[in-house]
């Protein structure tokens, strides 16, 4: 599927590539053919233009095995998605679990309620692999707990948090659970349902393979949230405040219909190849990457060890050389795409002891190749011998 074989991207964790052409193909036809404003008008085309939100709605509700479409409304990203959770429940005097691996996407509006509502947050440590466990979750809940949030995947140190268990816990305590799905979203198998999750917040250009731009917010049948945002929705459009039916409560302005058509033909692709098929395939990936690196003489690695579950995500620092030089050592004399720094996630590297240094982020994703996987182990291998 690379356009340029000389180029090795590793950076799927940020933002996948390449889409599959069916994605692209998706967007054009949409930006040609149905460009009008869904629900904004009875014409054909605006009328072709809502049917390609209610398809894409489907196809996510039958990955996620949410029974009602109507209860997933899309979103700019899992950012937004996961601010409309937050901000949408919690009230003065709340209590919110959280782990100490989530990303500033959960951790900066929980602190913005703590400043402005006096909202009350425990932020659970991971043990020394970055794995967090539902006893720990159990222990912080409080009485007055409104919300435990947690991340499915770290996405610094790949491990998987034990949603359903933790599910368990919060469905029999009244507790709600809102899961980020940044790093799980079409790569491991989620059943709304049988992990008792109540919102999953979850982004279309990762592991869903859609455009940048697309995400969503699953919100479970029984739960109401204060909407961030007012205005337009094409529905009850002569009344004064914000409708109640779903998805329009959640969906203010004119969504990006040709990137939902993308993130639908995303969708399509990922059900078609099955999440077990696409996960197998990148932790194999991710198991081949860290056994190379681990060869690296003082190269450390993040998150669990080789053999244990995680997705793939293969973090590490490497003694006496600074994190972003390595990027940069990678991108300009090897063509291999990486990340590095804090990974918007400075919880997480205090509790793998990279508070101060960051790390190197390498991430697989479905088109990665073991020739790509093999580059990048013989390039550290090459910069180590030079420092």
């Amino acid at each position: 599927m690379n356009s340029d074989e000389t180029f090795i991207y590793l950076d799927h964790a940020a933002t996948s590539w390449p889409k599959p052409p069916e994605v692209a193909e998706a967007v054009m036809k949409a930006m040609l053919h149905d460009a009008a404003n869904p629900g904004r008008g009875s014409h054909a085309m605006a009328v072709r233009a809502g049917r390609i939100l209610f398809d894409t709605r489907k196809q996510l509700a039958k990955l996620f095995k949410v029974r009602n479409p109507n209860d997933i409304a899309f979103a700019a990203n899992t950012t937004a998605a996961l601010n409309q959770a937050i901000k949408g429940l919690l009230k003065a005097g709340d209590h919110v679990i959280a782990t100490a691996v989530e990303h500033n996407s959960v951790r900066r509006p929980l602190e913005f309620l703590k400043r402005e509502l006096g909202v009350t947050v425990t932020y659970v440590e991971p043990d020394a692999e970055g794995e967090v466990s539902a006893a720990k979750v159990k222990e912080a809940m409080r009485a007055n707990t409104a919300l435990v949030t947690v991340t499915h995947s770290s996405n610094l140190l790949g491990s998987i948090i034990p949603v359903e268990e933790i599910g368990a816990i919060t469905r029999s305590s009244g507790a709600k659970l809102l899961v980020d799905a940044a790093q799980s979203a079409g790569v491991l198998n989620i059943d709304v349902e049988a992990m008792r999750i109540d919102m999953l917040a979850f982004p279309g250009h990762k592991g869903l393979l859609g455009p940048q731009g697309t995400g969503g917010l699953y919100l479970h049948p029984d739960l109401e949230l204060t909407p961030l945002l007012h205005g337009g929705t094409g529905s009850q459009s002569e009344l004064p405040e914000q409708p109640t039916v779903r998805p329009d409560r959640y969906e203010s302005g004119t969504p990006n219909t040709p990137g939902i058509a993308g993130l639908g033909a995303g969708v399509r692709f990922v059900l078609n190849e099955t999440t077990e098929k696409i996960h197998t395939k990148e932790w194999e990936l991710t198991s081949r990457l860290m056994e190379g690196l681990s060869s690296v003489r003082g190269l450390k690695l993040l998150g669990p060890k080789l053999g244990k579950p995680r997705t793939g995500i293969a973090a590490f620092v490497l003694d006496g050389v600074d994190a972003s030089e390595i990027a940069f050592i990678l991108d300009q004399h090897y063509s291999i795409a990486v990340r590095s720094g804090f990974h918007c996630t400075p919880l997480a590297h205090e509790s793998a002891g990279t508070g101060n240094t960051g790390a190197v982020r390498a991430s697989v994703g479905y088109s990665t190749t073991e020739r790509d996987v093999d580059a990048l182990i013989d390039a550290m291998k090459e910069i180590r011998q030079h420092y």
